[in-house]
Formats: structure tokens, C-alpha cells, sequence
């Protein structure tokens, strides 16, 4: 997977391995990457390759399985892949791979690209995901208790484990309230990719009649369905209704998404704290200045960064908002900068930077938009404002990020936000966020004790959250930081204290294991 969910699925498999659950993930190998982003003269998204070699970070293994596939047996290998914990522990990966010589031309590339070419490409995916997947686990003689389906594009898994493996257990997670995210396939394509494999009835009696719709298929198959947050578990409960959706909100990894500062302070006073992040409720015994210390060594790294990716010199003594997305319309990464002459007028009398970070989908003709947008903002507001550009984001950008700015700024259109984790890697790092009431937001935000919110519950318009936004950073959020050190430090203390505590992979990997895995 690529983007937040890619990073969310590393997420769990090292809490996995934290905490030693026997658990084995399965993706495929996605030679081609997702793609290398630089940054034309016009602001404009270039997309460069991003191409990798498995066999230089894995072991190919020697199962092979096959799934027939518009009349052709198309042969699948796995490559193995450990993610090691902190404490020693690992978990296994598998990476399912096309790319054999016995293979047809054309399907030795269906492993290659992420969410890459036509409807009967991303069907023919979806098949060596979950059928391939699970003759690969029966081929390595792996015996599964319970099949965890992340989003609708592993539906299949589902279908082939109740067919080999009756009596296991079948969890499936849904993490898009946006109806375009669930994937959609016409029957006549189904058949003309999988054949008689399934039952045509079957398939439109668990599926929808219409067509094969892939979330649908997950739910009807699964024996516990989740949201990643309250709010997500409710929308996803009025797109399906009658199905019992549940709620695990979603979290991050603890020592992945602390920054070294931060990792040393917290060890120094709770030994094994990313094990347990539960030890961070006791915020109160840091002391303000070795949490201001902390932030400013990690700030300091940041300008570093953005001096050398985006060639923009930013000031240690100005605050940093921060904002990262995948870019695309509905993430409204571009609502800060609804009215240049507010924006000037508030930095005229409190003076503050941004820096922002994110790719578009290269078919998203809305989402590059926006990205030219932001250069075409930050031409307007030199002077006043500095505004920076990291091109390419990725995780090393984004714990800099995190870590390094004073504010965390997101603005998605509600209730568009499945869950959102940027902001809770913000707050391992002391970090407050200010952000529209959705996903966790919506459980995190104690107003002026984590963070801030934008808006309310029953505010959904670009109007009146660039309203708020402008009236908390105008008249609460940069004069706190410039007047009362305190009261600030205050802010990042309860964003470790209340939201880090709760809002990690580790709280979230027991909560699946408690409700889901075990029963």
C-alpha cells in the first residue's frame, strides 16, 4: 500500500513484533514503488521512478503457488521480509511477486505497481492478494487462526480462507468514508478474470447485485468489522447499514514516530516506554524545559531539512506550522490559505512560517492543482510569511516534521477523515494540534489541553473553518507562544500526556487482538 496506509500497515506489524504476536503480513512485492516526486519551475508535480530490488533486502522462498487468471495459470513466489523490534522480537512479511519467466509477458508485471493500471489490472492484484496469498500461507505449511482484511482490496482473502480454512476466524478493517475508496468491479469483468472460479450467485449475494463491490464482499464475509475511529465506525455504518461496524481507532508506533530528543528524555525517565507508551499519562514529572529543549533540537533538525530539500532558510525563533497530506481536494491542505491579506495581517503582528509536504495521485488532476496552488501562495506571501516546500515526502521528512514544527495543522472537509495519524505522531513529540473535529480529533482535542480545534461538531463549511483557524491562531494560539512559555510547554505536555498515552499501535494491536483475534 502506499501513502498513510502503507505506513499504518508498517505500523502494525512492528507493534506486532513489540509485542510478540504471532502474526505473518502479506502485501505484494510492488517492484515499480509508488513514485519519486520533484517539483517543477511552475510549482508543478513531476512524478520520477521509484523502482526497487527485492532481492537486495530479502530471501525469496521456495513456495509457488498459482491462480488462473483470464485463462492463463499465473505463478506466484514470496520473498521474506522481517520487521524487527526494538526488543529483539520480529515478525514476517510476505511479498507476493508475478514477475517468473514461466509466466505470460503481461503477468509478469501485475505485482509491479501500486493502485497501478486499468479496472481488470487492479482485479487481477486483488486476486493474487487473497486467493494467492492464502494458497502461499497453505503452500509454507503456515496454519492461520485468523485472517485480518485491511480495506476491500483484500477481499478475496476472505472467499479462498472460508473455502480451505472453515473454522478460522475472518476480521476485516474499512478505513475510507469516502465512497470513490471502495474498489468496484462489473461482473462481466469478473468473469472474464476469474472464470467460474466462484459462483456468480455467490459473489452477487455477498458482493451486491450490481456489481462486485470489494467492501461489501469483506463485510459479508467477515466475523468482526471495524472503522479507525468513532466518527469513521459511524459513517461507515450509514454507508452499510446492517452490518455491526465497530470502532479501533487507529495509532502509531511509538519509537518509530518519537524523535531521538524525545526517545532519550522519555527513557530517562520511564525505561521501556515504547513498549508501554501508557507511561506517558505521567507528563506532568517532565520538567518544561527538557520538554522545550527537546522540541528546539528537534526543530533545529527540521530547518536543517528544509534548508537542504527545499532551499528555504526558516528562523528558530518564529513558529512552525506544519502540514502534510497526500494532496488531493477533499484533504483541503489548501484551506490555510484561503485569504493572503488575513494570513499577512495576522503574521504582521505575530509572525509565524509553514512548511508543508505531500504527494498527489499522478491521476489526480485536482490534487497537482493544488500542489501549484501552494507556489503560487507561497510567491504571494514572501515577505510576510515564509512558506516552505518539501518535495517528496517521506518518512524521514515526515518524523522531521512532526517532530520539528510548534503546530500541526490539518484541515480535511468532515466527515471525509477516516482517522488521520499524522497528528498523533506530532503529539509522541510534544507536539499540540490544530485541527478540524474529525477521525480521532474528535476523541484527542481537549480544547487548550492537547491541542485546538477548528470549527465545531456542526460546522462543515470552508467558510467557517477558515474562520476559526484564522480567530485561534490570531488571538489564542501565537500569542501563547510568544508571551506565556509556560502555558505553551503546558499544551505539549497534555498532547504526551493524553494523546501519545492512547493514541500508538500498541494500545491499538492489543485492542485488535482483545476484540478480534482471540475469540
Amino acid at each position: 500500500m502506499r501513502g498513510g496506509l502503507g505506513v499504518l500497515a508498517g505500523d502494525v506489524m512492528r507493534s506486532a513484533a513489540d509485542l510478540e504476536l504471532p502474526v505473518i503480513g502479506i502485501t505484494l512485492v510492488s517492484r515499480a514503488g509508488y513514485f519519486k516526486q520533484e517539483i517543477g519551475p511552475d510549482g508543478g508535480q513531476i512524478e520520477k521512478p521509484a523502482t526497487w530490488r527485492p532481492e537486495a533486502h530479502t530471501r525469496r522462498l521456495g513456495a509457488k503457488v498459482a491462480v488462473h487468471l483470464e485463462g492463463r495459470q499465473v505463478w506466484i513466489i514470496a520473498w521474506l521480509y522481517f520487521v524487527s523490534s526494538v526488543r529483539g522480537a520480529s515478525v514476517p512479511v510476505l511479498l507476493l511477486d508475478t514477475n517468473l519467466e514461466e509466466n505470460h509477458v503481461e503477468d509478469r508485471t501485475l505485482t509491479d505497481s501500486l493502485y497501478g493500471g486499468d479496472a481488470a489490472y487492479r482485479l487481477k492484484q486483488e486476486a493474487i492478494l487473497g486467493i494467492g496469498g492464502v494458497r502461499m500461507l497453505r503452500a509454507l505449511a503456515v496454519k492461520i487462526r485468523c485472517f485480518h482484511m485491511n480495506e476491500g482490496h483484500s477481499a478475496f482473502m476472505g472467499l479462498e480462507s472460508r473455502r480451505v480454512e472453515p473454522k478460522a476466524r475472518r476480521i476485516f478493517t474499512t478505513h475510507t468514508p469516502v465512497d470513490a475508496g471502495h474498489d468496484r468491479f462489473p461482473y462481466t469483468l469478473v468473469t472474464q478474470v476469474l472464470g467460474d472460479y466462484y459462483e456468480l450467485e455467490e459473489l452477487k449475494e455477498l458482493g451486491g447485485s450490481d456489481e462486485l463491490n470489494m467492501t461489501r464482499l469483506s463485510l459479508s464475509l467477515a466475523d468482526y468489522v471495524n472503522g479507525v475511529a468513532r466518527r469513521h465506525a459511524m459513517v461507515s455504518q450509514r454507508m452499510f447499514p446492517g452490518y455491526e461496524i465497530k470502532a479501533v481507532t487507529n495509532g502509531v508506533h511509538p519509537f518509530t514516530w518519537t524523535s531521538e530528543p524525545f526517545r532519550a528524555l522519555y527513557s530517562r525517565h520511564w525505561p521501556g516506554w515504547s513498549h508501554n507508551p501508557e507511561a506517558l499519562m505521567r507528563s506532568e514529572q517532565l520538567a518544561s524545559e527538557d520538554i522545550w529543549n527537546a522540541h528546539m533540537i528537534a526543530k533545529a533538525a527540521l530547518i536543517r531539512l528544509v534548508q537542504a530539500r527545499a532551499g528555504s532558510q526558516l528562523e528558530a525563533g518564529v513558529p512552525i506550522l506544519g502540514l502534510a497530506r497526500r494532496m488531493t481536494e477533499y484533504k483541503r491542505i489548501d484551506l490555510l490559505f484561503r485569504d493572503l491579506s488575513r494570513l499577512k495581517s495576522i503574521a504582521n503582528s505575530h509572525p509565524f512560517q509553514v512548511v508543508l509536504a505531500g504527494k498527489s495521485h499522478p491521476h489526480d488532476a485536482g490534487g497537482k492543482r493544488i500542489i501549484e496552488r501552494l507556489h503560487q501562495y507561497a510567491l504571494a506571501l514572501k515577505g510576510s510569511v515564509q512558506v516552505a516546500f518539501i518535495p517528496d515526502y517521506d518518512m524521514e521528512v515526515a518524523l522531521a516534521m512532526v517532530s520539528g514544527a510548534d503546530v500541526w495543522l490539518n484541515t480535511p472537509l468532515p466527515p471525509h477523515e477516516a482517522s488521520g495519524t499524522s497528528g498523533m505522531k506530532a503529539a509522541f513529540n510534544g507536539v499540540p494540534n490544530l485541527s478540524i473535529l474529525d477521525g480521532w480529533w474528535l476523541e484527542g482535542c481537549i480544547e487548550g489541553i492537547t491541542g485546538w480545534a477548528i470549527g465545531n461538531d456542526s460546522q462543515a463549511t470552508d467558510e467557517s473553518h477558515a474562520a476559526s483557524l484564522y480567530d485561534k491562531l490570531e488571538h489564542i494560539i501565537l500569542p501563547m507562544w510568544y508571551r506565556d512559555r509556560g502555558a505553551w510547554v503546558n499544551v505539549m505536555r497534555g498532547a504526551i500526556g493524553r494523546n501519545a498515552n492512547h493514541f500508538n499501535s500498541q494500545r491499538m494491536m492489543r485492542q485488535y487482538a482483545a476484540e478480534g483475534y482471540l475469540l
